[in-house]
């Protein structure tokens, strides 16, 4: 019985490879592949240790000594080696990212950081990271929670603000757009690898929660995160930061309202009520993200993206209000003064089309006087930054790179007094009490 029970389990471990190398990107499928291809293509060396540990157990009870056993030593010898195929991939992605960076910046850009920050990104992270990735803490981070930005949805109109705990004055600051299809996700969440990473070397983070659909029909999601950054405005330098220096990011359904952010900068459509308030943001950085509810590329592989828009976010058809649609998509709002962008996706992703991403930085390229980098990561899935792993470390290096660029590029202006003041926030909403984590 241990021999075929061991076969069974070699298949299942088999599988989760396969399924990491070859995910299914169908209507019915697409979802249960991401989260077995997201979790062994990020964790390949996890998995390589439990078939490690089954196959020592299972020969202990005696497996491997019929040919059941045999066969599947066989299958998890053979998944052994596409998990090693995986690690080997996922290193790739530091070159692919600093590539990116520097074809996009310039193969100097590191001259334009400024000496500090220059030194803080050169402070190794914590070797723990690798072996317990799911520890999403940073003892020099302290964490502010449940700051209220705006009247109106209680739950929804908070956010959390990270700052070093050694204190800082004037700090960069950081946005960050949880994602969730639109309907789903928190503050707390996402990103904790980037936001700790950044804030333990200088910088202030904030991360929003946004009113989610159904309840919330689009543009209210983004009209939510305009007025996140006009509390930043108002508000961030009694953390620490510098009001004037806000970049965002986001992933998925975040990274669509990054895009989105990036681009609607001053629409008063999407400011009702405060349309004085200057929300242009310095830099923005979308991870795997939706930029063209239109599908007017044809990379989307089935109807669901469309109806789902449809029925639970926009509420209304492509063909009753296109402008609607077209508007709401990234891909529509490029402009020649977008802020830099870098646009991160993987060629794995099952939710979201890698084809649009590049559709979209191709369309931004075209028009935008800033720089526009793309990082397409092979073999990554969708939200695979969410945790600790490799290809994360890497990720988020050259992420802080891009970010410290245009920080130490608007730093370099301001010195020069080329630099402008940004408008003052016309918004001062009631703060709550908020609870402290270290």
């Amino acid at each position: 019985m241990a021999a075929w029970i061991y076969l069974f389990v070699s298949l299942v471990g088999a599988w989760f490879t396969w399924n990491a190398h070859f995910p299914r990107r169908s209507a019915s499928l697409g979802v249960p592949s991401f989260f077995a291809g997201w979790l062994t293509a990020e964790l390949a060396t996890h998995h390589i240790a439990w078939q490690a540990l089954a196959t020592l157990v299972f020969a202990r009870r005696g497996a491997l000594r019929r040919w059941p056993g045999k066969a599947g030593l066989l299958v998890t010898l053979a998944s052994w080696v596409g998990l090693g195929a995986i690690v080997v991939t996922s290193r790739r992605a530091k070159d692919v990212v600093e590539d990116a960076v520097s074809g996009a910046l310039g193969p100097d850009f590191r001259d334009e950081i400024t000496g500090e920050q220059r030194a803080m990104l050169d402070r190794p992270a914590l070797r723990s990271r690798s072996i317990v990735p799911f520890l999403l803490s940073d003892p020099g981070v302290s964490v502010i929670r449940n700051i209220r930005y705006a009247e109106g949805a209680k739950r929804r109109h908070l956010l959390d603000v990270y700052h070093p705990k050694a204190g800082t004055s004037g700090a960069p600051v950081l946005l960050q757009v949880h994602g969730g299809g639109w309907t789903i996700g928190d503050k707390a969440q996402q990103a904790l690898p980037l936001m700790n990473h950044l804030t333990s070397r200088g910088w202030v983070c904030v991360a929003a929660n946004y009113r989610l659909s159904p309840k919330a029909t689009f543009p209210d999601h983004l009209v939510d995160l305009k007025m996140a950054i006009a509390w930043i405005r108002s508000n961030i330098a009694e953390f620490g930061g510098d009001p004037d220096f806000v970049c965002v990011t986001g992933g998925s359904a975040g990274g669509h309202l990054t895009a989105m952010l990036g681009l609607t900068a001053g629409d008063p459509e999407y400011q009702p009520g405060f349309e004085d308030v200057d929300t242009s943001i310095a830099a923005a950085v979308p991870f795997y993200g939706i930029y063209d509810f239109t599908n007017s590329r044809h990379v989307h592989g089935n109807h669901g993206m469309g109806q789902f828009i449809e029925h639970v976010i926009l509420k209304v058809a492509e063909d009753e209000d296109p402008d609607l649609w077209r508007r709401s998509s990234p891909m529509f709002r490029v402009r020649p003064d977008a802020p830099p962008f870098l646009v991160i996706h993987g060629t794995h992703d099952t939710l979201a089309p890698v084809g649009e991403a590049r559709e979209f930085v191709a369309a931004l390229r075209d028009v935008s006087r800033s720089p526009v980098a793309y990082a397409e990561l092979e073999g990554a899935q969708h939200a695979f930054e969410v945790f600790h792993s490799p290809r994360t470390a890497h990720v988020v290096k050259g992420v802080s790179e891009f970010l410290c660029w245009a920080h130490g590029r608007y730093s370099k202006e301001r010195r020069s007094g080329l630099g402008q003041p940004r408008a003052a926030a016309a918004m001062s909403p009631e703060r709550t009490a908020p609870s402290t984590q270290g």
